[in-house]
């Protein structure tokens, strides 16, 4: 029996290219209806038709044969900037999601990861919540030295979005009691920790979903905040602020952005008003939308782990995107831009993969 075409599929695709309808039919010389009546399932595609979705949407021709994606239910996503945000950004952005999940299920049915260990803490207020968690997870005070490699120790799994936008700056859900973190990799690495401690936010104070908009993001910075500069340890840290080098010293340690720590500051009362928005103003004027002594841009170790172990098999992300019918480049952007390498052991299927310990 024949594979037969998927209209969702092509749904997805189009809105992962950030294509509306119209310019869709444009792209491919046909008219709006001929659109919707191929994504209703109402009529089918033609072979000349296949061939044009593929080349404008950038997809394999299988792609559009396959099973049902799952598309993340958008009331069940936390966005951030979800206001300067359009809704072909937002739908591109949950396009790339369903194929998250799909790389996701691929990985999980050869290998296992690491347990959930994301507690609920909704019922704390973000600072309180934050410290609970560093203790629950054994983290102490001391700077936590990658987010990343955190967060999938506990289970979360972690995807990169290539998104030429920072108007999607990450986005966090739930899926079958799994916790999933979508990381824009376009901003700073000091800012896209933030992003990963924020969207951890989400995911542990607002498992009830009674906490939405403005609220749920203060929240979660709120935590953020409160997780990367833990207020007893950046106090008797910083006693007295005489300095913007005295501060980049400072952030380079707990590997913050320099706006991050004197927002901090200020909220801990190390600086008045006055001071803060003096040191605000001479940030933006001295450094504008760069940061100052930058750190390495954190990465996955469980997507490069699982890729080591795949490659000692010769199976590349290439052989992977030919299995779903995706492209090389867009499994590539969601693991990180990960690749294998010779010389590993060869894998045992669901071998536990160990991760390195935070800190």
């Amino acid at each position: 029996m024949s594979p037969t075409f998927n209209p969702s599929r092509l749904t997805i695709a189009r809105k992962r290219r950030l294509l509306n309808k119209k310019s869709f039919a444009d792209s491919v010389g046909v008219a709006s209806h001929t659109v919707t009546r191929w994504e209703n399932g109402t009529t089918p595609p033609l072979e000349e038709n296949l061939n044009r979705f593929s080349e404008v949407l950038g997809f394999p021709i299988g792609f559009f044969f396959r099973g049902d994606l799952e598309y993340p239910d958008a009331s069940l996503v936390s966005f951030r900037s979800q206001k300067a945000m359009t809704a072909a950004v937002r739908d591109a952005a949950l396009s790339a999601g369903s194929i998250g999940f799909e790389i996701s299920d691929w990985i999980e049915a050869r290998f296992d990861l690491p347990d959930v260990q994301v507690p609920d803490l909704s019922l704390y207020d973000p600072e309180t919540a934050a410290v609970l968690l560093r203790q629950d997870w054994g983290l102490g005070e001391r700077p936590i030295s990658n987010v990343v490699h955190l967060l999938e120790a506990k289970g979360v799994r972690v995807f990169s979005l290539a998104e030429n936008s920072k108007r999607v700056n990450a986005f966090s859900l739930w899926r079958s009691e799994k916790p999933y973190v979508f990381l824009n990799t376009m901003k700073t690495s000091e800012n896209s920790r933030f992003d990963a401690a924020h969207e951890l936010g989400h995911l542990v104070l607002h498992q009830d979903g009674l906490t939405k908009g403005r609220e749920a993001e203060d929240d979660a910075n709120r935590f953020a905040s409160a997780l990367l500069l833990p207020k007893s340890a950046v106090l008797a840290k910083i006693t007295r602020v005489h300095s913007i080098e005295q501060l980049i010293r400072a952030k380079e340690e707990w590997k913050v952005s320099l706006s991050a720590l004197i927002l901090r500051l200020h909220r801990l009362g190390r600086l008045t008003d006055w001071r803060y928005r003096d040191f605000c103003i001479q940030t933006r004027s001295r450094y504008g939308n760069t940061e100052p002594n930058g750190i390495e841009r954190e990465r996955s170790v469980v997507w490069e782990k699982v890729m080591l172990q795949l490659w000692s098999e010769r199976v590349t992300q290439l052989d992977i995107a030919r299995e779903l019918s995706l492209t090389e480049s867009e499994v590539s952007a969601l693991i990180f831009g990960v690749l294998g390498s010779e010389g590993q052991q060869r894998p045992v299927r669901h071998q536990p993969l160990s991760l390195v310990k935070n800190g």
